[in-house]
């Protein structure tokens, strides 16, 4: 059978909102501090932790490349996730709303350099999708008794295709 294809597009904080948040210096800072030197972006994301508490942990990965097949999906149930990138690399954001204990209907997004995100607490999403090789993320998720990982197979999986023809790295 042939999977289902879905197109990334850009990655916006409107767009992305009901799943989690977009986490970038874009716009007007919401203070400057350090003497004037530095523009704070104060507060970016939605971060729980239920009784646990945080923890920041370092990914490398390797890359996938457009279109790449998806056949997983996941979710932390106690606590949210972010990704923060570390290294200058666009990488693919698949997400999808809680349809009755399985993931609904899926969203791509393209992150573009100097983009992280934010997953909500119980938000289905893909595993990491770095589009080159190396690629590094700082995460911060919770760290604590409870299982916070659930994953979801896709049945016939799904085709993440592009808005360009090739990967935009």
């Amino acid at each position: 059978m042939t999977p289902e294809a879905i197109t990334a597009v850009p990655l916006t904080a409107e767009a992305f909102r009901p799943f989690g948040d977009v986490l970038e210096a874009a716009g007007t800072a919401d203070m400057v501090i350090n003497g004037g030197r530095c523009d704070r972006f104060h507060d970016r994301a939605r971060l729980t932790f239920g009784s646990g508490r945080a923890g920041i942990s370092i990914f490398r990965s390797e890359a996938v490349a457009l279109p790449c097949r998806l056949d997983l999906m996941e979710r932390h149930p106690i606590g949210s996730q972010a990704f923060l990138p570390m290294t200058d690399a666009p990488y693919l954001v698949v997400v999808a709303v809680d349809e009755g204990g399985r993931p609904g209907p899926l969203n791509a997004f393209l992150a573009a350099s100097g983009q992280g995100v934010n997953y909500l607490a119980g938000t289905w999403h893909a595993p990491l999708l770095a589009l080159v090789d190396g690629a590094a993320f700082a995460v911060v998720d919770r760290i604590g008794k409870g299982e916070n990982l659930e994953e979801f197979a896709l049945p016939h999986g799904v085709l993440i295709v592009s808005e360009a023809a090739e990967n935009p790295a």
